[in-house]
């Protein structure tokens, strides 16, 4: 036996030393989020309230967040591929018969604070995994639209019936637009690379079981081929955000939203909602202020809706990963959706 081959044959010992770093790094980074966004307004000399400072804030705070999800979730995606086989996955959140996989991917969904363009990486990591495509966009919908920051503040603004029928409605759209969504077939409309990488997976590590350093050299390899493609359009898509963050127009909404307004408020309501860009925290105080200015409940529910689960900027990101005809199926669903709990809203309230 050579010298090269011996070497070959020895197991590499796992980088722990060179993991625990990283991990150490990633959790400093992302705990410094609001104080460097904080040191970034300062440093450019913006008022810290002021409209253009909270957007620059917005930026500077969320830019980061959202490729250390991206860049962690990724990772740890792809060193459980090496543990889980694709097929594996697929049968435990597939549950076609009964939706099964949309309940568990929406419920999750619901324990997942992650904004509408947080939401993505998982949502890749998903769709990387094999997990078939309806039960995605199930958990892509609840994990902005429902969670428990939204549920403690309408509970603690308009009581528990409010927060319960909000929960319901909202965990309602998300099961049924992935129902809908996975029985039109559109699997077709995943950019290619997503479905190469897709049909690469079942056989990566059915052969023999890897060790630690292989395990993690293909968490590092899933990070370089996924965050490579698609950090320009996170970069995009927040910026675009950050130039509407901050700028609401509450008077003139209000103005559309009243409770005497005709019937196309509420879609009207949905449409100036995508273009806008926050969390539910964030939106929480502009939803409690257009219905002190007399706006119906319904419909500022679903403007809320829309803003945290269309944004404009989470469907450039996607536009990475889908093509047009699948992003403007998973609008059109999702909208629909969202009028709908508009429309009872305002009907039982």
């Amino acid at each position: 036996m050579t010298a090269l081959t011996e070497a070959s044959a020895t197991p590499r010992r796992a980088p722990w030393a060179w993991l625990g770093f990283a991990l150490l790094a990633w959790i400093g980074a992302y705990a410094s989020l609001d104080a460097c966004a904080d040191a970034v307004v300062a440093a450019l000399g913006l008022a810290g309230g002021s409209r253009l400072g909270e957007s620059v804030r917005f930026f500077a705070y969320d830019t980061p967040k959202v490729l250390l999800l991206l860049a962690g979730i990724v990772f740890a995606m792809g060193v459980i591929h090496t543990f889980i086989a694709p097929e594996r996955t697929r049968a435990l959140l597939a549950g076609r018969r009964l939706g099964i996989g949309n309940v568990m991917a929406a419920t999750l969904g619901i324990v997942t604070p992650f904004c509408s363009c947080s939401a993505v990486p998982l949502f890749i990591g998903f769709l990387a995994a094999g997990v078939p495509l309806g039960v995605t966009f199930s958990f892509l919908i609840s994990a902005p639209m429902v969670n428990e920051v939204a549920l403690a503040l309408l509970f603690g603004m308009f009581g528990w019936k409010v927060a319960a029928l909000y929960l319901g409605l909202g965990l309602t759209v998300a099961i049924v637009a992935g129902l809908v969504i996975g029985q039109l077939g559109m699997e077709r409309h995943l950019e290619d690379w997503v479905r190469a990488m897709q049909a690469s997976q079942p056989a990566q590590f059915e052969a023999a079981r890897p060790a630690w350093p292989e395990r993690i050299d293909a968490g590092v390899a899933h990070v370089k081929s996924i965050v490579g493609k698609v950090w320009p359009y996170i970069i995009a898509g927040i910026a675009l955000g950050a130039g509407i963050h901050g700028y609401v127009p509450e008077d003139f909404m209000a103005a559309i939203m009243g409770k005497d307004a005709p019937w196309w408020s509420l879609p009207a309501a949905v449409a100036i909602g995508v273009p806008m860009y926050t969390n539910a925290a964030g939106i929480i105080p502009v939803v409690e202020a257009l219905l002190g200015k007399g706006a119906a409940l319904g419909t500022v529910l679903a403007f809320m809706m829309s803003v945290i689960a269309l944004s404009a900027p989470e469907m450039i990101i996607l536009r990475k990963v889908l093509k047009p005809p699948l992003i403007a199926t998973f609008a059109g669903v999702v909208a629909a959706g969202i009028l709908v709990v508009g429309y009872v809203f305002n009907a039982v309230l």
